[in-house]
């Protein structure tokens, strides 16, 4: 057996730690690659955190504004309602007094006829023995004519006041009206919202359990919380709404089920949300592709709240793409 010489070693030597500094090298390389690869995964992760938050800042700015529309209708109504109030009280406060006016000048009349009556009696009574007493007679006549002229003026006022208390009756009841539409008005306002009205979007999304099949989406995709329930009221609403969306059965012939495509294969549709879809004449992915405004409003109505998740989940554009692949030809 050959001797090894100490040049043999050195080499061998030199070679074990040029081959640890090429590893070294090596392994420091595949660090900085990961490291950046991470880097870059963080950095997208913030870029849609940070659009979500700019979408999140979108709608509680239109959030708020409507408040404020809100409030200032609700100010606007209630000092309306202030000022037909303060209206209507003027108007009750001026008919009370023509009313009391009125009752005056009928206890004058009244006071006038009764003392015009008791004196044409003393003078019946006193007819017989008038020469003696012209001069109290004179004096009576000038007070019968007195009362006379007073009684024609009341007569003559009371008409203009008569027709003032009808005006102003017509203009309390209307502005009595006017308070009532005011105070339906301001209950209007003061009810709370209808949460259909605006309606914001949770950005996580609860993950589907097994038992959840009105979609097929993957754990990490958006679902609608209690996916589980829907789909049993999916096909109660499917059973009550037969009659209303026009479903004609007879359409349903052996062509029509041979040319239907597997709806399930886009995301967000389901066993139970494929079978509404069928109910309403949707079998293909071509009506799916060319589904317009009307179209989504029939489905929505169907499927409640399922507006929304129709554009987020794309079914057109994955339609669109499934037909393509089929050779636009239906299945």
């Amino acid at each position: 057996m050959p001797d090894i010489t100490v040049v043999q070693i050195g080499l061998l030597t030199l070679a074990a730690v040029v081959g640890i500094i090429a590893g070294w090298v090596m392994r420091g390389n595949r660090c900085a690659q990961e490291k950046l690869a991470v880097n870059a995964g963080w950095q997208e992760q913030l870029e849609a955190q940070r659009s979500e938050h700019d979408r999140l800042l979108g709608q509680n700015k239109n959030l708020m504004e409507q408040v404020s529309q809100y409030q200032a209708s609700q100010k606007d109504a209630t000092n309306r309602a202030k000022e037909l109030s303060s209206a209507l009280k003027e108007a009750f406060g001026k008919r009370d007094e023509l009313q009391r006016e009125i009752k005056d000048v009928r206890n004058t009349l009244e006071a006038a006829v009764g003392e015009r009556d008791k004196l044409q009696a003393d003078m019946q009574s006193q007819g017989s023995g008038a020469d003696s007493t012209d001069t109290i007679l004179q004096e009576k006549d000038d007070k019968i004519l007195k009362l006379t002229r007073e009684l024609e003026n009341w007569q003559d006022r009371l008409p203009p006041l008569m027709e003032r208390y009808k005006i102003r009756d017509e203009e309390a009841e209307k502005l009595e009206a006017d308070l009532k539409v005011a105070r339906a008005r301001i209950q209007e306002l003061e009810s709370p919202f209808d949460p259909s009205e605006t309606l914001v979007e949770t950005v996580d999304a609860a993950p589907v359990s097994a038992a959840m099949d009105a979609s097929n989406d993957d754990v990490e995709d958006s679902v609608e919380e209690g996916a589980a329930e829907k789909d049993l009221a999916e096909e109660e609403l499917v059973e009550e709404s037969a009659i209303e969306a026009g479903v004609d059965r007879e359409l349903h012939d052996h062509d029509t089920i041979n040319s239907r495509d597997d709806l399930q294969q886009i995301k967000g549709i389901g066993p139970a949300i494929e079978k509404t879809l069928h109910e309403i004449g949707i079998f293909r992915f071509d009506q799916i592709a060319e589904m317009n405004e009307y179209d989504i409003d029939r489905i929505a109505q169907r499927l409640k709240g399922f507006r929304s998740r129709i554009y987020r989940e794309d079914w057109i554009g994955q339609a669109r793409t499934l037909h393509d692949r089929l050779g636009g030809e239906p299945a």
